[in-house]
């Protein structure tokens, strides 16, 4: 009997605890507020011999959150970013660019743009350059610099963004120089920027940029709007931001059966991440460019699935079920293989059409979005057989 309660509970009524135990723990990153409340959940569950028990370990782990204040743990990912205190917002020198203005800040980066030195003013050419300035001594897998710049080396292709150099400081920084560019996908996409025939050819872009790393071996694991980067507001479109990407014959990127699972980002990650496959492969890329795909179509600055103001794990099955459909093995076969499939009992939600999903859109980019982001990874097109797709054509 004890196990009756374990199979009574519901998916909402999990989802809620574990929410409950995140925002009690604002301290932390959302990342790893979010891991630990999985944790404590789980074990919760585990132990417990009633669903009141349950609920009073639940209510304890909630408490001890709180009364902790959250200290930021020892273990944390992100403890270390943003620690780049001799350099100004502006007027910085960076190796040989001087005047370095700040722009924008990654995870375990800080991003500054200057003119190459290069090409002086008096040659009538100008060149932006985006300076991307790591500390490899506390960046934590899966993000690594030296990798990034390692794999752009090799992935030198038309949609992907170019690698000018690199070069370390007497600080231990290591620099990244790209060429500067103006647009992202991300900001075209909230400010409403796209017609039809420039959003085609920035998905050729994006899929031309994976079908040529996939063949490489290389997995980006980080597919999102802000990672596609334009020189102009209708293209060309390059794949950006390597940092957590993963190369089959790189010696910093983990066993093939051995992946890391906190890769991509939140709305974008597919659900053999959120079952806990680590073996999974290219078709990881495919499913987020689906995402990204459902947005440049149709959806714009919203996205095709939910992951909840905290990121949640479980609000995005919860979100990802909805809109799809509850999944079983006739429509994911590979579930199965997935080490957390099984673990609790989910509501049958149906799957919603495809007219109410992305409403208006074209039949042709609807028919894309959904043979792209399919439960079953191995019925997922390829960069490029996607690239054939009469979405796409002209």
């Amino acid at each position: 009997m004890a196990e009756d309660w374990r199979k009574a509970i519901s998916f909402s009524d999990r989802l809620q605890s574990t929410t409950e135990m995140q925002t009690a723990n604002p301290g932390c990153q959302p990342s790893e507020a979010s891991t630990q409340a999985k944790a404590r959940e789980e074990l919760a569950r585990r132990t417990a011999q009633s669903l009141d028990e349950y609920h009073r370990l639940i209510s304890r782990s909630v408490q001890e959150l709180l009364v902790s204040g959250a200290p930021t743990p020892a273990g944390d990912l992100h403890a270390n970013e943003h620690h780049f205190p001799n350099l100004p917002a502006s007027g910085a020198t960076i190796g040989r660019y001087t005047n370095a203005e700040h722009f924008s800040d990654g995870l375990f980066s800080e991003v500054y743009r200057a003119l190459d030195p290069n090409l002086p003013p008096e040659s009538g050419k100008l060149r932006m350059v985006a300076l991307k300035i790591t500390n490899p001594s506390v960046m934590q897998p899966p993000h690594d610099s030296v990798r990034e710049a390692r794999i752009l080396e090799k992935a030198t292709s038309d949609h992907i963004i170019l690698l000018i150099e690199t070069f370390r400081q007497s600080d231990g920084t290591f620099v990244l120089a790209f060429p500067y560019m103006p647009f992202s996908l991300d900001a075209l996409l909230h400010e409403r920027r796209l017609d039809l025939q420039s959003g085609k050819a920035i998905m050729r872009d994006v899929f031309s940029g994976l079908a040529y790393i996939h063949g490489l071996d290389i997995i980006h694991r980080d597919i999102k709007p802000s990672n596609i980067l334009l020189a102009t507001s209708k293209g060309p479109a390059y794949l950006a931001d390597f940092g957590i990407a993963w190369c089959a014959n790189d010696t910093a990127s983990e066993g093939p059966d051995e992946k890391i699972l906190d890769v991509g980002t939140t709305c974008y990650r597919p659900p053999e991440l959120l079952f806990g496959y680590s073996s999974y492969g290219t078709k990881l890329d495919m499913w987020a460019a689906g995402c990204v795909a459902a947005q440049v179509f149709c959806l714009q600055n919203e996205t095709l699935f939910d992951a909840g103001d905290l990121g949640s794990e479980l609000a995005l099955i919860k979100s990802m079920f909805q809109t799809l459909g509850t999944p079983d093995l006739t429509t994911w076969p590979g579930a199965e293989e997935m080490p957390d499939w099984g673990k609790m009992n989910f509501t049958k939600y149906p799957a919603k059409s495809w007219d109410d999903i992305l409403p208006g859109a074209d039949p042709r980019a609807k028919d894309l979005v959904k043979q792209l982001v399919q439960y079953e990874s191995a019925w997922r097109p390829s960069a490029d057989q996607t690239l054939q797709h009469p979405a796409l054509m002209s």
